[in-house]
């Protein structure tokens, strides 16, 4: 079942490795169908080098497998929360980029500084705060999803407007309507987040770029005034 979202999912997987978003297995990606009741996601610890779309894991909105013999990411609640939480994204990304991982170690939001940064982000990425010793102990995969969830709710951020979040401690977890859209996210999140680091190594006080300058370049690329690109 589903073959084709199967292939759609693994090849958004090997792209992290393209991206250079992972290396050895960490790393994730997975899809939710149309009609909101199945995930398609990657296995747990299935190297990339050999990976194939049969071997993708077919799972209900439960966690439950479907489909598939092998185990499926242990990120998978993380995941399922997400999309309850989020119902307009349609792919969900977990990595251990570099520059990500090293802003959500370090307990930062991805402050907007730039242009690059606005075109897909509108405003501040979003770092969560610390999952609890309970939290963690009880059901630490579902309890980072409902703490990302509840950061969005807490802040006002709208998960559309920002399709990307740091994890404190941990790193990053991106999303968007389609495997290909929410993979780009987290190529964009992690290269935004390397050239913030740059930036603040030039200037450790550099402040936000302009509220004007971020709707101008967001809403050129997003919403019915876009102008960007061909129709």
């Amino acid at each position: 079942m589903l073959e084709e979202l199967k292939q759609e999912v693994c090849a958004a997987n090997l792209r992290l490795v393209e991206y250079g978003l992972v290396v050895l297995t960490w790393g994730n990606v997975s899809a939710i169908t149309p009609d909101r009741r199945y995930v398609v996601i990657k296995p747990s610890g299935v190297d990339y080098g050999s990976m194939r779309p049969e071997q993708m894991v077919v799972t209900d909105l439960d966690g439950r497998v479907v489909e598939g013999e092998l185990r499926p990411s242990s990120d998978l609640m993380t995941h399922l929360e997400l999309y309850r939480a989020f119902p307009a994204a349609g792919a969900v990304v977990h990595t251990h980029s570099r520059y990500a991982v090293a802003l959500a170690q370090a307990e930062q939001d991805l402050p907007c500084y730039g242009t690059t940064h606005a075109d897909t982000f509108y405003g501040p990425v979003p770092c969560t705060r610390h999952l609890t010793a309970q939290e963690v102990e009880e059901a630490y995969e579902r309890n980072t999803g409902l703490v990302i969830g509840e950061t969005f709710r807490r802040r006002g951020i709208d998960p559309a407007a920002v399709p990307a979040v740091l994890v404190c401690k941990h790193g990053p977890f991106a999303w968007g309507p389609d495997c290909k859209k929410a993979v780009e996210n987290a190529l964009i999140l992690d290269e935004t987040a390397r050239m913030a680091l740059l930036t603040r190594q030039l200037d450790p006080q550099v402040p936000p770029a302009p509220q004007y300058l971020l709707d101008k370049h967001y809403f050129r690329k997003h919403g019915a005034n876009a102008y960007y690109g061909q129709r």
